[in-house]
């Protein structure tokens, strides 16, 4: 497909997500620059927050009317360099977190790299355990490596996190354990509490420092069945994403204790990270707090409805094959399985976008190398459920993915 071809059918897949009555998450990319623009400025109270944008995030404040309690003082001066509504930001992750210290970043991928450096330089030890399926490993170009200086060690290969034994027996020294919740690619998978502290166990056992990738930390409570600062307390140090389960513009924070969160500033401006202004940012994070936050609990319980209504219309349509991994999810994302081309399945999905009004699935695409016992010829996609999925019966889903089944005869 050419770039043009590519860029017309991005127009068409956004035409028929914003032109669908139903979907199952509404998302801040699906809007228009206006409609950006307006959900932050009726967050601090500059304007009525026209358009729908998103149930979350930045459209947050314009389907929840933001405006009647901003998020932060319409009065107070812009960042600059830091401070402001940033380090309100900071101090509000803090908190959630149970941290000492919290440091903004520009993106996830910065504070990572430079946690993992910094705990390398106070251990000694310039290996990083985590999983082959992790962020760093898949998604940043060998980031650790290239940039951080920093080697990688697998645990294990299973699409899941590794267990205790998995860590004390591992044959070379590390410096720190990096651990995913939930692990992204392997389906949005998490370890059950006593196993998450039973890793974290040997891993000290072995004098290594433990970080969270929490880019989706925020949604993990319910399957623990722990709050935020509970989950973390098992951690030295923590990174949260503000556009993922929070639909923010970007950001990210790096939370710890005062002496890493201090020396991680430094590194950041060496890397590039001290930007001059980045209160939109900031002001999307602290909308998703405000708003998003509360509800995850709700979009993760409905996940489960969803995903079990899956599995009982792609039965009920008699497609041969399928899986819905995990059943039931563990957060409120997971995926689909299906042995068509994704080009096939995108065909379909949009179509049943553009004739019924209906978002039953989105991009479809190989999968991740490596993936639980994924099949050759068996395309994915994942599925999130947010705000607007609230508002679908398990007869709904079943009903759309019947629809969805005939567009693939």
């Amino acid at each position: 497909m050419t770039a043009m071809d590519e860029q017309e059918q991005r127009r068409r897949r956004l035409a028929a997500w914003r032109g669908s009555h139903r979907v199952l998450a509404r998302r801040s990319t699906d809007g228009t620059v206006a409609e950006g623009l307006a959900a932050l400025a009726a967050a601090v109270g500059g304007g009525s927050g026209v358009g729908g944008g998103s149930e979350a995030g930045i459209g947050a404040a314009s389907s929840t009317g933001a405006g009647s309690g901003f998020v932060h003082d319409p009065d107070d001066a812009v960042d600059v360099y830091g401070g402001g509504v940033v380090a309100d930001l900071e101090r509000r992750v803090a908190g959630l977190l149970g941290t000492e210290a919290a440091a903004f970043f520009p993106t996830g991928t910065m504070a990572q790299q430079v946690a993992l450096r910094c705990w390398a330089g106070r251990t000694g030890n310039a290996t990083v355990a985590l999983h082959p399926l992790a962020h760093p490993e898949l998604h940043e170009e060998g980031s650790l490596g290239a940039v951080s200086g920093l080697r990688t060690v697998h645990l294990t290969s299973a699409a899941r996190m590794p267990s205790a034994e998995e860590v004390r027996d591992h044959p070379e020294p590390f410096g720190t354990l990096m651990l995913e919740l939930p692990l992204r690619d392997a389906g949005f998978v998490l370890p059950t509490w006593d196993e998450l502290e039973a890793v974290v166990a040997a891993a000290r056992e072995r004098d290594a420092v433990v970080h969270l990738d929490g880019a989706r930390l925020w949604e993990c409570g319910p399957h623990f069945g722990r709050g935020l600062q509970e989950i973390a307390a098992l951690a030295d140090s923590v990174y949260v994403s503000f556009y993922k389960s929070l639909d923010g513009l970007s950001g990210a924070v790096l939370a710890g204790p005062d002496v890493l969160v201090e020396e991680a500033r430094v590194w950041r401006h060496r890397y590039g990270g001290q930007l001059f202004q980045q209160y939109p940012a900031a002001l999307s994070a602290l909308i998703g707090l405000e708003k998003e936050l509360p509800r995850l609990p709700s979009y993760v319980a409905h996940a489960k409805v969803v995903a079990g209504a899956m599995a009982e219309g792609f039965a009920a349509a008699g497609v041969p094959w399928f899986r819905v991994h995990p059943e039931p999810p563990h957060t409120h994302q997971f995926q689909v399985w299906l042995p068509y081309d994704a080009e096939v399945l995108d065909e379909a999905s949009l179509r049943q976008a553009e004739e019924t009004g209906v978002t039953l699935f989105r991009r479809w695409g190989a999968g991740a190398a490596g993936a639980a016992g994924l099949p050759p010829g068996v395309s994915v996609t994942e599925v999130t459920v947010a705000g607007a999925g609230l508002e679908w019966s398990a007869e709904d889903v079943r009903e759309a993915v019947g629809v969805f089944v005939g567009l693939l005869k």
